[in-house]
């Protein structure tokens, strides 16, 4: 197939999107693609585990019954083509499931299934692959929940180019739904690299759903009064790969420069060196322009050859956890709060061991209310209203329950003040821990399978990437100087990746960067951060982008563990940007006034 441009809708960030947003992009929008991503590595472990009890299940049941289901009619008339990860660890059931309610509605549809990620049945081979971030041994294999490749879009346009209409994967990179209908639509080549960037980077701003139109925006006042209504974002993809960001005529929230800038730096390390299976990109030099009311033009990703292995990621199970959030208030609520946890933790204890069992690997108080995730930077005292969670980790399940029966013991012996939302006590939930390491693609067999015909694709291909030059930021001027609050200046986004965490801060103007750079040094938000990280010395990096006039801050081990393993309140970093643009920077007194700051 070849097409000058094609629009491609994101209709799913997560496991639990709202069903709506099929409606509302096939019925306000005239859609090439509707691309859905459902995945995360904990998505997978529910995934594995839901299909150990039931072969027919492992996949995200509410894309074929609650995105498909209602709209398979209009989807067929308007001649859509849909891709989705949702196959999760069982791609065929799914497949199975959505090809019953097509036939059920007398419907014409080809549905496809893209496997081969699922590596789980040979953990056996993998046990002395070393952990590719920290070296650690390979997990207990009797441990282990889920092992899946990432795997790349071309054999999704291969499904494309043999008449699918619906192409069901497992995992994959998140952007490789998006830029699987690119290199179908426009013929792009393993070697069109600059090309698959930006198709990659399409996808990118796709795949969190309306982060990129408004949510989880540093200016959400902006777009508050119609937020509830936010459009789902679209993106009009051209030949060459340059792509304009939109959404649905009639729908709330907001496209704007800062909106998608903030969508680019999510979740991304190195943006010199963002590694996806068909494509390493370089973002340092992306540009973007508002072309219109909730139009903005991006271009001027750069594609640095392709990998020659999988990245894989193993989920295992490593003990038990559990955590419970009671209110506290009236004076000195915080002290009182801290009093409470310090008893619970302490009778606790002493019941493990009464019980002959060993002590909790690891112990959690949070007093949100108190400012405590600003840690140094923090303001408030002697606040009157606090919740105070505690939660705990332990190798066996019956620890937790002990810690959960002395925690509500402990209520009537507690400090004035204290109050909890009656309900169900919580449950020991297992601690799935992460594993990653690099699998050559050449041990790979990736199928694409379309009515009953099961094809092999080639995916034996990529080599050494080398590194890219670091920019260099602009200097100050010398001059009076007076102090502004960084979120004047810049946008800020932050997220996850493993036990790792990112925050990108995006300059309001190019006259800002060289001020907020000077100031906002590695080593200083490293200090900021020294009560979230294993070890604040060297454990910070900063990459600046100046397409975008943005800084990425790589903060390394700071989320406890990351996900699930964690015992945060924010084990994913979701909130870190809030807490960073709360800094102040010092910039020249008549840039200031010029730009209305003081």
């Amino acid at each position: 197939m070849s097409a000058d441009k094609i629009r491609i809708g994101g209709a799913s960030g997560f496991w639990g999107d709202a069903p709506s947003a099929t409606r509302q992009l096939i019925s306000r929008s005239k859609l090439d693609y509707l691309v859905y991503d459902y995945l995360a590595e904990i998505t997978l472990s529910i995934m594995a585990r839901a299909r150990a009890a039931d072969d027919t299940k492992g996949y995200a049941t509410d894309f074929p019954n609650a995105a498909m289901a209602p709209n398979l009619e209009a989807i067929a008339e308007q001649g859509v083509k849909v891709i989705s990860n949702a196959g999760g660890v069982n791609p065929a059931a799914c497949a199975e499931a959505l090809r019953f309610i097509i036939s059920g509605q007398g419907l014409d549809l080809k549905v496809a299934v893209v496997s081969g990620d699922d590596l789980t049945s040979s953990a056996a081979d993998f046990t002395e692959v070393a952990e590719m971030f920290t070296g650690e041994p390979f997990p207990n294999p009797e441990a282990i929940a889920s092992i899946n490749a990432y795997l790349g879009a071309f054999p999704i346009a291969r499904a494309l180019e043999a008449g699918a209409d619906i192409v069901i994967t497992g995992r994959c990179v998140d952007s490789a739904v998006t830029l699987g209908a690119c290199i179908h639509a426009f013929g792009w080549s393993r070697d069109d690299f600059d090309k698959l960037a930006q198709g990659s980077l399409a996808g990118h701003i796709l795949e969190c759903g309306t982060q990129a139109t408004g949510g989880n925006f540093t200016d959400w006042e902006s777009v508050a009064q119609d937020l509830q209504d936010a459009g789902y974002p679209i993106t009009e993809v051209s030949a060459d790969g340059s792509f304009t960001v939109t959404k649905p005529t009639g729908t709330g929230g907001l496209v704007s420069v800062g909106t998608v800038a903030e969508q680019m730096l999510y979740e991304i390390g190195d943006p010199q060196a963002y590694t996806l299976p068909d494509v390493v990109c370089d973002f340092s030099e992306v540009t973007l322009e508002q072309t219109g009311e909730n139009r903005v033009r991006v271009a001027g990703a750069r594609g640095r050859g392709a990998p020659a292995s999988y990245k894989v990621s193993v989920t295992w199970a490593d003990g038990y956890r559990a955590g419970h959030v009671w209110t506290m208030y009236g004076r000195d609520a915080e002290t009182k709060a801290q009093h409470f946890a310090r008893s619970v933790f302490e009778r606790a204890g002493s019941a493990l061991e009464a019980a002959g069992l060993p002590p909790f690997t690891e112990t959690s108080v949070e007093v949100i209310g108190a400012e405590t995730h600003f840690g140094a930077a923090r303001q408030a005292r002697g606040v009157r209203e606090v919740d105070v969670k505690l939660a705990v980790k332990h190798v066996s399940a019956t620890g937790i329950g002990i810690f959960l029966k002395e925690m509500t013991g402990m209520a009537l012996t507690a400090p004035p003040g204290l109050a909890g939302f009656a309900g169900a006590r919580a449950k020991p939930s297992p601690v799935v821990r992460l594993f990653s390491m690099l699998v050559p693609k050449g041990e790979m067999s990736v199928a694409v399978e379309v009515d009953g015909q099961r094809e092999i694709c080639d995916e034996d291909y990529g080599g050494d990437i080398g590194v890219a030059e670091p920019h260099s930021v602009p200097d100050t001027e010398d001059g009076p100087q007076v102090n502004v609050s960084l979120e004047a200046l810049a946008y800020g986004r932050s997220g996850d990746k493993g036990n790792y965490a990112n925050i990108g801060i995006i300059a309001r103007r190019a006259e800002f960067v060289p001020y907020i750079a000077a100031s906002l040094t590695a080593d200083r938000v490293a200090g900021y951060f020294a009560h979230f990280l294993a070890s604040p010395e060297g454990s910070v990096q900063r990459f600046y982008m100046p397409g975008s006039h943005a800084f990425n801050f790589l903060l390394k081990d700071v989320l406890g563990g990351g996900g699930v393993a964690s015992l945060r309140v924010d084990p994913q970093g979701k909130g870190y940007a809030q807490l960073l643009l709360a800094e102040h920077v010092p910039i020249p007194h008549e840039m200031a006034r010029e730009f209305q700051l003081i």
